[in-house]
């Protein structure tokens, strides 16, 4: 008789095999976990030592390079630009020539206003030639008339004509001072056809060319023709939020990264903040408020535009600093504004700072004191949560939280007041560790192997 299916006994010894394998995986997760062959090593965590360190506190920001001091010149008169004999870029001094526009029709305006000068001083001589001759026969009419030899009507007439000559002669007077007015701002109007550098400086914006006609400021705002600025004297003009504003004060000192110069740092310091804030996106729920600051380079810079003098002094005074970087209105900058350093102060990486609820663990101990109120009592309050800053030690192969107050913090490391002492090992990691699993008296292993990876450059 053929077989039909598996004997009895193997069936069996399948079974068992079976068996013997979840058995053994079993053994092997309920190991890995700690349910068997003792006790659980802990939660894994990374570690740094407290120590003492110097810490500066940094505010960030971004803006433009800009000349401290920049005039813009715009002509008092209309007319044809004749002569530009600078290009943008050239360095003048106070008083040089920089535009002289077309004097043709103010020459000719003098010319008419001494023509009527002319004519004005004429009248006034005959009006003081009729003046005296009135005043000689106003004394002879008052002579007689005291010796009763005329009569009133004829005194009163003389004295009239007096009168009435002195008023003609004061009039061609004052006519004549207002044409020498009007002459006198002919001649400023003419003056003003050649317009000189009011300082020293870099022509850092042209913005005319010979041929062009320009309009004169006197009624409205006139032409632009140039920009005149102080390119030895460079600002940083970075827009702080209003965060970080209260932390920076006029004289910190700040470190500076231009785009232009990537691999290079410039110092600065600041010189000014701004009272009014520059609002963005107002009513909307991206609004941001700046304020202005304003750093000043001190790092040696733009020496070639101030000439060649300065260069070579500049340089003869400082070998190890001969690059003199070219900055120019417009570039991009970073600064680093240097706000408050403490020095050797107890830190640890800012990372190991974090916050609990000590509210919750106060209500957690309530609770189980109290669970069969707490179940009858639907309406029961959660406790107003009660944040706090803490840092976990590593003591005896245990996390200990401890509460601490902190100060001012760099990049990397916080300072702390109260709370730790140096070279206490603290817990610096991970951060899903830190931030949310680990609790006080956990179980931890140390384990620092990324961290000597990261500072190794592996």
């Amino acid at each position: 008789m053929g077989k039909t299916g598996k004997s009895p006994t193997k069936k069996l010894l399948y079974i068992g095999l079976g068996f013997v394998v979840v058995i053994g995986v079993l053994a092997i997760v309920a190991s890995a976990m700690g349910w068997l062959g003792g006790e659980s090593e802990g939660k894994t965590v990374e570690t740094a030592t407290a120590k003492l360190k110097t810490i500066t506190q940094i505010v960030s920001a971004s803006g433009k390079i800009q000349p401290e001091v920049e005039v813009i010149l715009r002509p008092e008169v209309s007319g044809e630009i004749i002569d530009l004999p600078v290009k943008e870029g050239d360095y003048v001094r106070k008083g040089d020539l920089l535009v002289r526009i077309k004097p043709d029709i103010y020459q000719a305006r003098i010319d008419e206003i001494n023509a009527s000068l002319l004519t004005q001083k004429a009248r006034m001589e005959q009006a003081r030639a009729s003046l005296i001759e009135a005043e000689s026969r106003f004394n002879q009419q008052a002579t007689l008339y005291e010796k009763n030899l005329a009569s009133q009507a004829e005194y009163i007439q003389a004295k009239s004509n007096y009168e009435a000559q002195q008023a003609n002669f004061n009039a061609a007077k004052y006519q004549m001072q207002s044409i020498e007015a009007q002459l006198d701002q002919a001649k400023e109007e003419l003056q003003k056809t050649i317009i000189r550098s009011p300082r020293d400086g870099t022509i850092s914006k042209l913005a005319v060319e010979q041929g062009e006609r320009v309009l004169g400021q006197t009624q409205m705002t006139g032409t632009e023709l140039m920009r005149i600025a102080d390119m030895n004297n460079m600002e940083v003009q970075v827009q702080v939020n209003e965060n970080d504003i209260v932390m920076v004060s006029p004289g910190d000192t700040t470190n500076i990264e231009a785009d232009s110069y990537p691999d290079r740092l410039f110092k600065g310091i600041v010189t000014e903040i701004a009272n009014s804030a520059e609002v963005t996106g107002q009513g909307t729920n991206e609004q941001v408020t700046n304020y202005e600051v304003k750093i000043r380079i001190i790092t040696p810079h733009n020496l070639a535009m101030a000439g060649k003098e300065l260069e070579m002094k500049v340089s003869a005074e400082n070998p190890e600093t001969a690059f003199s970087p070219s900055f120019k209105p417009g570039m991009s900058a970073t600064v680093d504004i240097e706000t408050e350093t403490a020095f050797n102060v107890v830190s640890v990486p800012i990372q190991a700072v974090t916050v609990r609820d000590f509210a919750k663990d106060k209500a957690e101990a309530d609770s189980t004191a109290q669970d069969e109120e707490a179940e009858a009592d639907n309406d029961t309050m959660l406790p107003e949560e009660d944040l706090r800053k803490v840092v976990f030690i590593v003591e005896d192969g245990k996390a200990v939280r401890q509460e601490v107050e902190t100060g001012i913090s760099d990049n990397t490391h916080i300072q702390i007041l109260s709370g730790v002492d140096t070279n206490q090992e603290i817990v610096i990691g991970s951060y899903r560790t830190l931030s949310r699993d680990l609790e006080d008296g956990d179980k931890v292993k140390v384990n620092n192997n990324r961290l000597q990876q990261l500072a190794s450059g592996d």
